[in-house]
Parts: C-alpha cells; sequence; structure tokens
C-alpha cells in the first residue's frame, strides 16, 4: 500500500522490523564509534579497540552482533580477521546522523535525565 501522495510503496512489515534492529544496535555508543570507525577504514579487533576506546573483549562481542545483523563484515588477513564496513549506504546513514548533530551540537541542549 503506498503512503497518500508519496509515490512510494510501504516497506513490509519484515523489512521494517529488520530496520529497527539495525536502528537498535546502532543505537548503543560503543557500537555506533565501531561502525564510524569502520567507515573510516578496515581494522582488526585490537585497532578498533584502541581507536574506540572499549576492552578487547567488549569490542569483539560489539563486532559480533553488529556481524550478526549485517553491518559489518569481517575477512581474514593472515592469523587476524580484518572488519570492515562494506555497505556505503550504511556508511551514509551514520555519517549524516553524526555530521548533522555534529553540527548542531552549539544549538541543541544536551538532553536531560530522569531525576536530575
Amino acid at each position: 500500500m503506498a503512503a497518500a501522495g508519496s509515490g512510494f510503496e510501504d516497506p513490509s512489515a519484515d523489512v521494517l522490523d529488520r530496520a529497527a534492529a539495525a536502528f537498535g544496535l546502532l543505537a548503543s555508543p560503543a557500537r555506533l564509534h565501531i561502525v564510524w570507525a569502520l567507515a573510516q577504514g578496515e581494522s582488526d579487533v585490537t585497532g578498533l579497540a584502541e581507536r574506540v576506546g572499549g576492552a578487547l573483549p567488549a569490542v569483539s562481542q560489539h563486532l559480533t552482533k553488529l556481524k550478526l545483523a549485517g553491518l559489518v563484515r569481517a575477512r581474514r588477513e593472515g592469523r587476524r580477521q580484518v572488519y570492515l564496513v562494506d555497505d556505503q549506504d550504511v556508511v551514509d546513514v551514520v555519517r549524516l546522523m553524526v555530521d548533522r548533530l555534529s553540527d548542531r551540537a552549539g544549538d541543541v541542549p544536551a538532553p536531560r535525565l530522569r531525576g536530575l
């Protein structure tokens, strides 16, 4: 069913579920930082942990989740796994959101936490 006047078909429930799951994974600052870092260039888990300031086991777990969701992939390079984002659309979405929020950082007050 097309939205009134849009000319676009509504996505299926399955597609919306998968998109929500992918956005849910990117809702973690640590995973978003990992995808951001990989958008700049491929890396192994040790390099990523150093770049994002995370513990090696935690970064490895985040990479596993991102890989299972199809947001990143790995390839063997000798004895190590090298991770990359090979979907330019994922890179574009992440860059767009981060760039937009970075541009507005001075204009938008930080969200208040409940109870503060």
